[in-house]
């Protein structure tokens, strides 16, 4: 697709001969926000891997768009505690100039830790620079693994609007993993759930208004969460978790199609 900033076709990583993804098929374009949820070993991070090109497909394409410029931000900031390292300093190393790190910290509410140390960041202040850091490559496509992962329940709403806002700004593509569901979906166009392979997917607004999905979670959810179709004979739980039991709470019907 002309238009298309990834697109993945039949994508399949294998480790030991076991595909961790199985001929995924995505396509993401400039506005497109898409999550990606799943169970712990649904190859989540192995897919970001395969489009980041960190992880080369056993068979199947990656195709990105020319020139694509792709900031990343990863699930935790991993640094030697005895590594004295400033925000600014940082930043810096990113490649940037200062005014561009300034601007960017500025933009993700954070240019007043600009001297700080970036061991004694809360855990919203820590996703906030790591994603200055990938706004000031000014991307055509934000890769985000679990965004919000380390921070409280108002900062996560607060991050996912900020996520929302640089979107629109930049007119750039945004891939998450997530496995909060009552947050991410509000702020999500598409969800996909990966178990290997795509089970279910679809956009928010499809979903909202389905008969079956308001008698499970009554009206005040339903307007709330925007959620995905189901095309599988298997369940999940509000964290987009698979469970075998009937009974477990905040949990969908699939029909096998």
């Amino acid at each position: 697709m002309p238009d298309a900033l990834v697109q993945l076709n039949q994508l399949t990583v294998q480790f030991d001969d076991r595909p961790v993804v199985d001929r995924v098929e995505m396509t993401v374009r400039r506005g497109d926000i898409i999550t990606i949820i799943g169970p712990n070993g649904a190859g989540k991070t192995t897919l970001i891997k395969a489009v980041l090109g960190i992880q080369k497909p056993s068979s199947g394409k990656v195709s990105l768009a020319k020139e694509l410029v792709i900031g990343y931000v990863p699930q935790h900031l991993s640094l030697e505690a005895t590594l004295p390292l400033s925000v600014r300093r940082f930043m810096l190393l990113s490649g940037r100039s200062g005014a561009e790190c300034e601007a960017a910290l500025e933009r993700t509410g954070v240019r007043h830790l600009l001297d700080a140390s970036v061991h004694h960041l809360s855990g919203g202040e820590k996703q906030r620079l790591l994603l200055a850091r990938a706004l000031a490559r000014r991307p055509d496509l934000l890769v985000l693994d679990e965004p919000a992962q380390g921070v409280d329940i108002n900062g996560q709403a607060a991050l996912y609007d900020l996520i929302r806002q640089l979107r629109d700004e930049l007119n750039c593509g945004v891939i998450m993993i997530s496995h909060d569901l009552h947050l991410v979906m509000a702020a999500t166009d598409k969800v996909i759930c990966l178990n290997q392979h795509v089970c279910c997917s679809g956009y928010p607004a499809d979903i909202s208004h389905d008969p079956a999905f308001i008698e499970t979670f009554g009206h005040q959810v339903a307007e709330s969460l925007a959620v995905y179709h189901h095309h599988h004979n298997h369940r999940h739980n509000l964290h987009g978790d698979i469970v075998t039991s009937t009974d477990v709470q905040g949990a969908c019907d699939h029909e096998h199609h």
